[in-house]
């Protein structure tokens, strides 16, 4: 079982409203068993909300943040790092119960980012590392990969 990034099967799930559908990744799946997730409205924010990015200091990830180490805060300065933790941990659920072994989330989300996240200056700046949901499936054992991957 793999769970996806709701975002890329077409939900309009994505922070403006939007989503970042991937006809690469419906073409993948399209045999496979999958369940969609979008952990920031499992941690409960809203379709749209504004932008968010963890505080990366520059070496700073979602590991991090799970550990108390920095934030996750929106462009308007609100702190939403209980949202993100909680996504996570709602989405790490999801995967245990449904036995999933795999992962394709959106690549440099500050939930879903499994290789590159936005450096938290809000400047579109991108730095090695990985999102919160990515870390808490990683740290999990679920292989995790982006629709760049694939």
């Amino acid at each position: 079982m793999i769970i996806v990034s709701a975002c890329l099967l077409g939900e309009n799930c994505k922070y403006s409203g939007g989503n970042n559908k991937s006809e690469k990744v419906l073409e993948y799946l399209k045999d496979k068993e999958y369940i969609a997730v979008c952990p920031e409205q499992l941690g409960g924010l809203t379709t749209p909300r504004d932008p968010s990015e963890i505080i990366t200091h520059g070496d700073k990830d979602g590991k991090d943040v799970l550990n108390g180490k920095t934030k996750v805060v929106s462009n308007k300065g609100i702190d939403v790092t209980s949202n993100f933790i909680k996504g996570a941990e709602q989405a790490l659920k999801i995967a245990q119960k449904n036995n999933v072994t795999e992962a394709i989330l959106k690549a440099s989300s500050p939930s879903c980012g499994c290789r590159y996240i936005y450096d938290g200056t809000f400047s579109k700046k991108k730095i090695k590392g990985m999102g919160v949901t990515a870390s808490i499936l990683h740290e999990n054992n679920i292989k995790i990969i982006d629709e760049e991957q694939i």
